[in-house]
């Protein structure tokens, strides 16, 4: 299902779903955002209601911090998480909700990554930093642990 303020990649990635699972459970910060960033997760709680913090740093001392929670943890097929709730269900200001789909197809695994956002203007917003471009860079690095895992 699509919804109107969606933003989304598909990939076909020549593993396993569960090694692809893997590389984004156990080695997320080595492929969460496209290199020279990297990612920082204090907080990496895959249930649902489980809390979910991330630091990422840019090469030049930037730091972008964020905070949310899983909504729903299927294992080796489904993540979702939102940043519009921190830990123990307080709101905070909604920006969107993340979509993680691991289809087996074939001998390896159709890979979706949405970001689903409230309004027009977010996902304008999220386009303009480089969605797309961010996004397929991650997903790289996500495909290279994945196959070494496989």
């Amino acid at each position: 299902m699509s919804a109107p303020y969606d933003l989304s990649i598909t990939r076909l990635i020549d593993a396993p779903p569960a090694a692809v699972w893997r590389a984004w459970t156990e080695d997320t910060g080595a492929w969460f955002c496209p290199a020279p960033w990297k990612a920082e997760f204090l907080d990496q709680d895959l249930v649902a209601g489980g809390r979910s913090t991330i630091v990422m740093r840019g090469p030049n001392g930037e730091e972008n911090r964020l905070e949310g929670v899983y909504l729903e943890v299927v294992p080796e097929r489904r993540i979702v998480s939102t940043d519009a709730f921190t830990a123990g269900w307080m709101p905070a200001g909604p920006f969107m909700v993340r979509i993680d789909d691991f289809v087996p197809e074939g001998d390896g695994t159709r890979y979706t990554a949405t970001a689903r956002h409230w309004t027009q203007e977010a996902r304008d917003s999220h386009a303009a930093m480089g969605f797309e471009a961010g996004w397929n860079a991650a997903t790289d690095q996500l495909e290279a642990i994945a196959k070494r895992l496989a």
